[in-house]
């Protein structure tokens, strides 16, 4: 288990990963992640790019499809 710290970057809070963990789990500056809320805290997942785009599409369906997807609801 690896602990982080909360530090202050400018009106944001960030989270500073320690450098062996960062090379331990492959990630680097710039990469995004997910945060899950779960029952007993949260979980980081790396972001999938592949399913952002699939996400993104879904969300376009559903808000030109809304009507009918209303209906099938009932």
């Amino acid at each position: 288990m690896a602990s982080v710290k909360l530090r202050s970057v400018g009106n944001s809070v960030g989270v500073v990963f320690p450098k062996e963990l960062l090379t331990r789990l492959g990630l680097r500056e710039g990469d995004t992640l997910n945060v899950v809320e779960t029952s007993d805290g949260f979980r980081l997942t790396r972001a999938d790019p592949d399913f952002e785009r699939q996400m993104d599409v879904a969300r376009e369906v559903m808000r030109r499809r809304r009507t009918v997807l209303r209906e099938l609801a009932k």
